[in-house]
């Protein structure tokens, strides 16, 4: 295996690769190739392994930077209809900390699974985060490296990367916390990227969060190598969903994800695009659900360009059906 010094990377990661690498293999970050050749195995502390009981229906939670009004409107479209809320961080844009977000969707009557990134913050700020999460009574964090910013957004604010997703796993363990984690099948090296996941478990990942890929054909295979690997924690297999233009450009538009650009053509020209999207994104959800190993799934996407009051609701639709079809089918 070839050694690659964190200074190489642009993130600093020392358990590389991220799930950013384009298909090409070049860096998410700058121009040339990713500097992992291999998937880095995890060498740090293992921790004893855990239960987790995983949902079946986790729901992106969308809603528009600095409003708690909005906040709690998206969280109260969202209430019912799915087992907890995956609250991202995005490069583009910032919103409230952590700790006050969690607390007003505890409040709000829904379960958030916060996204914590290394991006913007070192280890000693990343510490407190957890603790004060642990304290508002959030069980579950989304532990990534992070994106990369555009070289337009923010370009005066340094990125810290003081740590990678690995790492931060580690130390969320080690204050007993669930910890989530993402993972790329699509992204090079495609063939080691099981085993990437099963290293991630190692360094105390108790659930595991998939990104998009164009057909359920290739989690199932995805989900066999990483079992053959070692895999033993519940994963949730994202479901796209997507009712216009922007919505599916915004999917489009994030690395490491892909589609099926057949399924996207035939949803925005159907005659009511809003139910093709929802229908498209309950029939991908009953594929996935029948792949051993897969035990949830993530709706996944702003729903729709109209506003994240109307995504709330279609996303609300998606996972509702997907609950009724389960309990009808034991």
């Amino acid at each position: 295996m070839t050694q690659v010094s964190e200074l190489d990377c642009p993130k600093r990661m020392q358990f590389g690769p991220c799930g950013g690498v384009r298909p090409d293999g070049q860096c998410e970050m700058r121009a040339g190739p990713c500097v992992f050749p291999d998937v880095v195995p995890w060498e740090g502390l293992v921790p004893e392994p855990r239960a987790v009981s995983a949902p079946l229906v986790l729901t992106d939670f969308s809603s528009l930077p600095f409003d708690l009004d909005d906040m709690t409107a998206t969280a109260a479209a969202l209430s019912g209809t799915c087992d907890a809320v995956l609250v991202g961080e995005h490069q583009n844009r910032p919103d409230f900390p952590p700790v006050l977000t969690a607390s007003t969707l505890l409040d709000s009557g829904v379960e958030p699974w916060i996204t914590l990134s290394c991006r913007d913050r070192n280890r000693v700020v990343l510490e407190q985060e957890l603790r004060g999460l642990q304290l508002v009574g959030v069980q579950t964090v989304l532990c990534v490296t992070g994106d990369g910013r555009a070289y337009d957004v923010r370009p005066d604010v340094t990125q810290t990367f003081d740590l990678d997703g690995p790492r931060l796993v580690s130390l969320a363990a080690s204050l007993a916390m669930t910890t989530a984690v993402p993972e790329t099948p699509t992204a090079p090296p495609v063939s080691q990227r099981p085993q990437r996941l099963v290293h991630k478990q190692r360094a105390g990942a108790g659930v595991a969060v998939l990104n998009h890929v164009s057909t359920p054909a290739m989690v199932a295979q995805f989900m066999a190598a990483a079992r053959e690997a070692g895999l033993t924690i519940p994963v949730l297999a994202a479901v796209a969903v997507l009712t216009d233009e922007a919505s599916a450009a915004a999917l489009q538009g994030l690395p490491g994800l892909a589609l099926d650009d057949a399924v996207v053509r035939s949803i925005l020209t159907a005659p009511d695009p809003r139910e093709a999207g929802i229908s498209s994104a309950v029939d991908e959800a009953r594929a996935l659900l029948g792949i051993d190993g897969v035990v949830g799934v993530n709706i996944s996407g702003l729903a729709s360009g109209a506003g994240t009051r109307v995504g709330a609701e279609i996303k609300a639709e998606v996972g509702q059906r997907i609950r009724e079809w389960v309990r009808s089918n034991g």
